[in-house]
């Protein structure tokens, strides 16, 4: 009876010790799970740069779905694969989307907005940006006031004259914006800031299979319009017409934003939430709603 008790005891102490084994394999599985679900439904982005405003500031955070247009060889989390031609249930996005793209070559992502299609003929002149020949229909609202933070700062050499201060005395940076409605009836705020380099281009057609790509902030955006890379060697714009295949998925709401006042203590964190951002839509407005 005193062994059979004293093998219970340890067959109980054997069970109650921790199955490292089976601990793995449940942070694998789990682990696997957040890799598939980031790298094919849809996966949180950040917005680093101000080539999207007024739509997007830096310090948003918004979801990015990865099925509309299908998967490619940037689907995965992690670009690792090199370049194959086509998409997997395919299908192009349409104008005024906005798509998280990876830069041809150094494959750091970049979100901008769909202006052109396959087989698009586009220009631009004195800020003025044709599709196939017309002129995009354009209208301007007048200043807009912006609230000066930690991430948008106003900085004198991208808003000239912009910066100023409100009836309250706040900080804000008054940008000029300019309404654009696209062929399809779809519209979205751009920012001018006035005449630069890059509201003047020749003709280009959109080859078949590519996209043209612009932020919405127009004078201040590295996008289609400028090189690929600078000539010191730096990523710079999209290089022109974009693949179809660099295409990661479609921009669909934004979560939360921050206004960049945080810091390590955790007293901050709450106070830099900016208002009035979270759950925000980044589908354009459509004339058919």
């Amino acid at each position: 009876m005193a062994e059979k008790l004293a093998l219970a005891s340890e067959s109980e102490e054997t069970r109650s010790g921790t199955d490292w084994w089976g601990e793995a394999r449940g942070i694998f599985w789990l682990v696997l799970a957040v890799l598939g679900f980031h790298s094919l439904a849809a996966k949180p982005f950040y917005i680093p740069s101000e080539s999207m405003m007024p739509s997007l500031l830096v310090g948003d955070r918004l979801v990015v779905s990865k099925y509309p247009y299908g998967y490619s060889y940037v689907t995965p989390t992690f670009h690792i694969l090199p370049f194959v031609q086509g998409r997997l249930f395919g299908s192009l996005p349409e104008r005024g989307d906005i798509v998280i793209v990876s830069h041809p070559v150094v494959r750091t992502d970049y979100i901008k907005r769909v202006i052109g299609l396959p087989g698009d003929l586009i220009e631009m002149h004195g800020g003025i940006l044709y599709l196939n020949g017309r002129p995009v229909q354009r209208e301007k609202l007048g200043l807009r006031a912006l609230k000066v933070d930690g991430n948008l700062t106003c900085d004198p050499r991208h808003y000239p004259d912009a910066l100023a201060r409100d009836a309250a005395g706040a900080r804000v940076c008054n940008v000029e914006i300019v309404r654009e409605t696209l062929p399809n009836g779809v519209s979205y705020d751009t920012i001018d800031i006035g005449l630069t380099s890059a509201d003047n281009f020749s003709p280009i057609r959109v080859p078949t299979g590519h996209v043209w790509l612009m932020g919405d902030n127009r004078d201040n955006s590295a996008d289609s319009r400028a090189p690929a890379m600078s000539a010191k060697g730096e990523s710079e714009g999209l290089g022109g017409p974009v693949p179809i295949e660099n295409i990661g998925g479609r921009a669909e709401f934004i979560t939360f934003s921050l206004d960049g006042s945080a810091n390590w203590n955790p007293l901050t964190w709450f106070g830099s939430f900016r208002s009035g951002r979270a759950g925000t839509s980044l589908h354009p407005d459509s004339a058919a709603q």
